[in-house]
C-alpha cells in the first residue's frame, strides 16, 4: 500500500465546532429538542468496527488507506490506536465520525455505534450524532479553531447547534463548559480570539467544544502532541476528569506509546492500514507479539535510555560552572576544546506592555554551543526557549546581550556576511505546514535553498533533492506532491530535508520531531546523530519531549519564565537534577513509571 497519510481526513484550513465546522452566529439555529442519544445494549460495546475498508482517490490513483480493520471499544473504556504516519489510525477515526474528505469513502465493512450502523447513514441523521453523541478533539487547535471568531462564540455554536442552549442562556452555559474544561477566568477567555491564547489553553478550548454536549464517545486525535510535558499532563488529566464526569468513552489516537500505556486500557496497533495487534494495553506493551509492535516498542524513546552516540564519540565534559555563590554562569568548555561555534551572553528580550509591567521573554540567558555537539533547551510553553532560538537565528532582535558565531557579532551582520550566516545556520520549525509553501511541490521546496545559493545545475539539484528525501525516509514519488497531500509527520520530514540541503554548520531544531511517530522519530534522530559525526554539525535542539532530549543531547539547559535555571551535561540532568522545576518536568513524562517490554 502506498504510505498515504492518515491526516488527509482533516484537510487544510478546516475549523471544528462541535466536530462539524463553525456555524455563523447569524445563522445558528435556535434551541430545539435534541435528538436522544442512542444507548448501547447492556454489557455491549459502544463502538464496534468490523472489516472496515477506506479508499482515497488521488492524482496517482486509488489509495487503500484502511483494509479490514476490526476492533471494539467497550462502554466506559479508553482505547488507544497507535501506529506511524500513514498507518490509517486517524482515517479510521474520521470514518467513524463521518468526517472523511470528499475524495475518501468507506468501501466495505461496518461501524456500529451504540447499536446503530453508521456506514451509509443519511447525512442529516449523522449530523445529529456527531458532536451530540460523538465528540472530537483534533490535533492542531490553530487549524481547527476559527481565527476570526471569539472562543466563547465557537463553544456556543456547538451548544446551539445541538439544542442544548438558547440564545438567552448560551453565554452562561458557555462559561460553565469552559470552567469544567479547566479554563481559568472564563469570562475573559470567552471574549478572546484563538491567537490570544497559549497552546495549552487553545487545546482546552477544543476539549470544551468536544465535550460540551456530554457525548458518549470522545475521539481525541493526538490531543497533546505539540504540548510540553507539564501542560500535556494537565490536558490529559482534564480529559480524564471530564470524561469520567459525563461518563464518556475515549478513542485516543497517538504515536506516544508511553501516553497510550498510561491512559488506555485497550490498545490497537495499526500498520499500513491494517490492525496487526489489539488487546490489553499493558500486556501488549510488556509482551508485544507482532514484529511491527516490537519495532514500535524498541524505537520508543525513554529517559532511561543512553545518549545516541557513534562508536567514535568521546564524552565531553559537563558545561556547567558555578561561581562562589552557587549561581549558574555561562556554560563552559574544557580548556582543550576549540573556540565554541556559538556564544550567547546575557541575552535578554523585553516586550513593553501598556499599563502593565514589561514582559521578559528571555532574561540574561548565557550559554555556548560547542562545535559538533548538541545543546538542548527544555521548558514549558512560555519559558523563553523558542525566543532564545529566534534571536540566535536573527529573526527577532534582542533587547540586550550578545551573540557571536565563530567569534563574529551576529547582531551586526549585514549584506553578504548575513547571507553567509543564513546559509551556515539553518532551522527546522515546529509546525511544518506553516513553514512550507503550500503552492510548491515537495521537490521544489527541498530544492529551493540550492537554487537560492546557485548550487549545481538542474540535474545535480534534482539528484541532491532525491538523496535528501531518501535520507529522511520520504518515497521518491512524493517529489510531485504538495504539503496539503502529506501527513504532519511527512511534512516535518520535508522541512528537515530542506534544512540539510546546504550542509550547514549549525541547525536550530525547534521541536523537529514532535509530529513524528516513534519509528520515523528514531530514524530522524539517528540521521541527525550520523550527520553530526560525519560532518561535525552542531545543534541547538528545542523540545518538550525529555525522552528525545535524553537521546540527542550532550548538554541540557532548562528554562523557566525566561531564565536559565539549570544547565549541565545530559547525564547529570537526567540522573541528578538539581532544580525542583527540572525534577517536576521529569516526573511529568507520560508512562514514566510504567514498565514497557525490553525487545532489544
Amino acid at each position: 500500500m502506498d504510505p498515504q497519510h492518515d491526516d488527509v481526513a482533516r484537510g487544510s484550513g478546516s475549523h471544528v465546532a462541535g466536530a462539524e465546522g463553525p456555524v455563523p452566529a447569524a445563522s445558528a439555529p435556535s434551541a430545539a429538542p435534541a435528538a436522544p442519544s442512542p444507548a448501547p445494549a447492556v454489557g455491549g460495546p459502544l463502538l464496534e468496527i468490523r472489516g472496515l475498508d477506506v479508499e482515497f482517490s488521488t492524482q496517482q490513483g486509488t489509495v487503500k488507506a484502511v483494509e479490514g480493520a476490526s476492533f471494539t471499544l467497550p462502554a466506559g473504556g479508553t482505547l488507544a490506536i497507535v501506529g506511524e504516519s500513514g498507518s490509517g489510525k486517524s482515517t479510521t477515526a474520521m470514518a467513524a465520525i463521518g468526517l472523511l474528505p470528499q475524495n475518501g469513502r468507506v468501501t466495505g465493512g461496518s461501524i456500529r455505534f451504540a447499536g446503530q450502523e453508521l456506514v451509509g447513514m443519511p447525512d442529516a441523521k449523522m449530523r445529529r450524532i456527531r458532536g451530540r453523541s460523538i465528540g472530537l478533539v483534533p490535533q492542531d487547535p490553530m487549524s481547527n479553531l476559527n481565527p476570526v471568531t471569539r472562543v466563547g462564540q465557537q463553544i456556543g455554536e456547538t451548544l446551539l447547534t445541538h439544542g442544548l442552549a438558547t440564545r438567552k442562556d448560551v453565554k452562561e452555559k458557555v462559561l460553565a463548559v469552559m470552567e469544567r474544561a479547566g479554563i481559568p477566568d472564563p469570562r475573559k477567555r470567552a471574549r478572546q480570539y484563538p491567537h490570544e491564547l497559549s497552546g495549552g489553553l487553545r487545546q482546552r478550548v477544543l476539549i470544551a467544544i468536544g465535550l460540551a454536549c456530554r457525548p458518549q464517545l470522545l475521539i481525541a486525535d493526538e490531543p497533546t502532541s505539540a504540548l510540553d510535558v507539564t501542560v500535556q499532563q494537565v490536558i490529559l488529566d482534564q480529559i480524564d476528569e471530564m470524561t469520567r464526569e459525563v461518563r464518556s468513552s475515549v478513542l485516543l489516537i497517538t504515536h506516544d506509546l508511553g501516553l497510550a500505556a498510561e491512559r488506555a486500557q485497550h490498545l490497537v496497533v495499526m500498520h499500513r492500514g491494517t490492525v496487526v495487534e489489539h488487546g490489553d494495553a499493558q500486556r501488549i506493551l510488556e509482551d508485544p507479539q507482532h514484529a511491527y509492535t516490537r519495532s514500535l516498542v524498541q524505537a520508543a524513546p525513554s529517559v532511561a535510555a543512553a545518549r545516541l552516540l557513534p562508536e567514535s564519540y568521546a564524552a565531553a565534559p559537563a558545561p556547567l560552572a558555578e561561581d562562589a555563590t552557587g549561581a549558574l554562569t555561562t556554560v563552559a568548555l574544557d580548556k582543550s576544546a576549540l573556540t565554541p561555534l556559538v556564544e550567547i551572553t546575557d541575552l535578554t528580550k523585553v516586550y513593553a506592555s501598556r499599563g502593565q509591567d514589561d514582559f521578559y521573554a528571555a532574561k540574561e540567558v548565557s550559554l555556548k554551543i560547542p562545535r559538533g555537539k548538541t545543546v538542548s533547551i527544555v521548558g514549558e510553553s512560555g519559558s523563553g526557549k523558542t525566543t532564545t532560538a529566534r534571536m540566535l537565528l536573527k529573526l527577532i532582535e534582542p533587547t540586550s546581550g550578545s551573540i557571536t558565531f565563530e567569534g563574529k557579532d551576529v547582531l551586526t551582520l549585514k549584506g553578504a556576511d548575513l547571507k553567509d550566516f543564513r546559509q551556515r545556520v539553518q532551522a527546522v520549525f515546529q509546525d511544518p505546514f506553516s513553514s512550507l509553501n503550500p503552492s510548491f511541490t515537495v521537490g521544489r521546496i527541498i530544492e529551493e535553498p540550492l537554487q537560492a545559493y546557485r548550487r549545481g545545475g538542474a540535474k545535480q539539484r534534482r539528484a541532491r533533492t532525491l538523496e535528501l528525501m531518501e535520507q529522511v525516509a520520504l518515497p521518491a514519488h512524493f517529489h510531485r506532491r504538495y504539503p496539503a497531500e502529506l501527513s504532519g509527520g511527512q511534512r516535518q520530514r520535508v522541512a528537515i530535508a530542506r534544512a540539510l540541503a546546504l550542509n550547514p554548520d549549525l541547525i536550530v531544531c525547534d521541536e523537529p520531531v514532535s509530529a513524528l511517530d516513534v519509528l520515523v522519530q528514531a530514524q530522524i534522530l539517528d540521521l541527525l546523530k550520523d550527520l553530526q559525526a560525519e560532518l561535525g554539525l552542531s545543534y541547538l535542539f528545542i523540545s518538550h519531549d525529555l525522552a528525545v532530549v535524553r537521546l540527542i543531547s550532550d548538554y541540557v539547559c532548562v528554562m523557566k519564565d525566561g531564565e536559565l535555571v539549570e544547565a549541565a551535561s545530559s547525564e547529570e540532568v537526567f540522573t541528578n537534577a538539581r532544580h525542583p522545576y527540572t525534577r517536576r518536568l521529569l516526573a511529568s513524562i507520560p508512562g514514566n513509571e510504567l514498565q514497557i517490554g525490553d525487545v532489544a
